[in-house]
């Protein structure tokens, strides 16, 4: 049996407080950009689940500049917490969907606040142009950064039903690109979503294990109001994990995981009054005890069965 401190896995939390030795927060951030896939340069829709913030639903407000943001979100956060770091972490849309200037601006702003130590930029691997991974090269020398790809999936059948927008050649580029310039890169990945079973979701687990990632997050697919996912529930195309079957999911893909992946999520948060479904999914903290408590008992690690992933 393997732990990283109390965990059978490499939390991100582990993973922090061994890179800056203390507690480090995220403080989610909307800069109000867009994304190629809602504003017709790819497609009008977005992806089918993504809500109407862009994913960007625990972010700050974007009618506020990135300073304003960061006080509001850092005093809630310091009624909790008497002290730590901080992550600048661009959230909402496609953040790197901008000229170099106005992006340089953005991310200066973000980590101009005494006790950020990290920036964390969230993006569509299609949106990286050789002067933008300058860019992200360049700030990654003033602190440390990582680049969050929305794969959801490695099967490009699934990402044509979910409205992707772009092929796996495209993430492999990225990814290639990023690593090249010596960028972190952390993969979100989503079950559950429509048309794939358990087996599709563990071949994208697989498929990354043996990739230049650093950090995977591994979310349960929400469906939100006003989503195009919406519309296929209503017509019975979208049916839910359980939550017994999302977290032995979970499990067997902690098992397939090399060793040196951070996870940084094993589930995902939705609002409550945005959520249709599946409404366990609310229960959060008692999905990561269950999937916690499923590992220790059987004594199940993160790489455990990765040597037969390959």
């Amino acid at each position: 049996m393997k732990y990283w401190g109390d965990k059978p896995y490499y939390s991100l939390n582990y993973f922090l407080r061994e890179k800056f030795g203390q507690k480090v927060f995220k403080v989610s951030l909307d800069a109000g950009f867009s994304c190629p896939n809602r504003d017709g340069t790819i497609s009008s829709g977005g992806c089918i689940f993504c809500s109407e913030r862009g994913s960007g639903d625990f972010a700050g407000c974007r009618s506020f500049s990135i300073t304003q943001q960061f006080n509001d979100i850092k005093a809630m956060m310091n009624k909790k917490w008497n002290a730590g770091k901080y992550i600048a972490y661009f959230q909402a849309y496609t953040n790197t969907y901008g000229s170099v200037d106005l992006l340089r601006e953005k991310y200066e702003e973000a980590i101009r606040p005494e006790g950020v130590v990290a920036l964390a930029i969230a993006t569509r691997p299609d949106c990286l142009s050789p002067e933008i991974i300058e860019l992200l090269k360049e700030m990654n020398q003033k602190v440390y950064v990582w680049v969050e790809l929305g794969l959801q999936t490695m099967d490009d059948r699934i990402a044509k039903i979910i409205n992707r927008g772009y092929k796996i050649q495209a993430f492999e580029r990225a990814l290639e690109d990023l690593r090249e310039a010596g960028i972190d890169v952390v993969v979100h990945t989503i079950f559950g979503l429509p048309g794939e079973d358990r087996e599709g979701m563990l071949n994208t687990v697989k498929y990354l294990s043996n990739s230049d990632i650093q950090g995977i997050k591994i979310h349960l697919l929400h469906l939100m109001k006003n989503t195009p996912l919406e519309k296929l529930y209503d017509l019975g195309r979208v049916s839910f994990m359980s939550m017994e079957e999302y977290i032995d999911t979970v499990c067997t893909a902690v098992k397939l995981l090399r060793e040196d992946i951070v996870i940084h999520r094993l589930t995902g948060d939705a609002p409550r009054d945005l959520l249709i479904g599946p409404m366990w999914s609310l229960k959060k903290w008692e999905i990561l005890n269950a999937i916690d408590k499923k590992l220790i008992e059987n004594q199940w690690y993160q790489g455990l069965d990765f040597s037969t992933n390959k």
